[in-house]
């Protein structure tokens, strides 16, 4: 999952801070810390923008880089909302050995973005991933729950086209 921030512009409503701030308010009548309040804003917003980080901090009596170290220690965490159409290629043994790295600068050439980002549109997110399970199948890529192997640069224009 990526870890880097979002330059999306943040679109949260006056509804989801509440929801937020009444679930900051009731974790800390329970007990419960940061990482659980990080959790409900996740499913609050679908991921954690530097925005609801620092109601997240402010509720909390926690600082931002506290805040922060949470949200990008743990893989549950999104700093980026998943885009409409997520790629992902992987990097397992087998895969790297057949040529996963040829696909990934094709897409990334197809694309005009870098692995961990996405485009400025929020059309796609594109990143390498652990083994994917799929090991007869290398160089594998998954686009959102769809498998696509025994991949080659030349086979990509044509599978992303039917996501555009």
């Amino acid at each position: 999952m990526r870890k880097t921030p979002t330059t999306l512009p943040f679109k949260g409503t006056a509804e989801q801070e509440k929801r937020l701030r009444d679930g900051i308010a009731e974790a800390k009548t329970h007990g419960e810390g940061t990482m659980s309040v990080l959790q409900r804003a996740q499913e609050i917003y679908g991921y954690l923008p530097i925005e609801v980080q620092e109601i997240v901090a402010e509720g909390m009596g926690a600082s931002l880089s506290e805040v922060y170290g949470i949200a990008t220690f743990y893989a549950q965490f999104l700093l980026s909302p998943r885009a409409q159409t997520q790629i992902s290629v992987c990097l397992g043994t087998a895969c790297y050995v057949k040529g996963c790295k040829l696909v990934i600068e094709e897409i990334e050439k197809e694309l005009g973005i870098k692995c961990g980002q996405e485009t400025a549109d929020g059309k796609f997110s594109f990143e390498a991933t652990r083994c994917l399970g799929a090991c007869g199948l290398a160089p594998v890529m998954m686009i959102n729950n769809e498998v696509y192997g025994k991949l080659v640069p030349k086979d990509i224009k044509g599978i992303l086209n039917k996501y555009r």
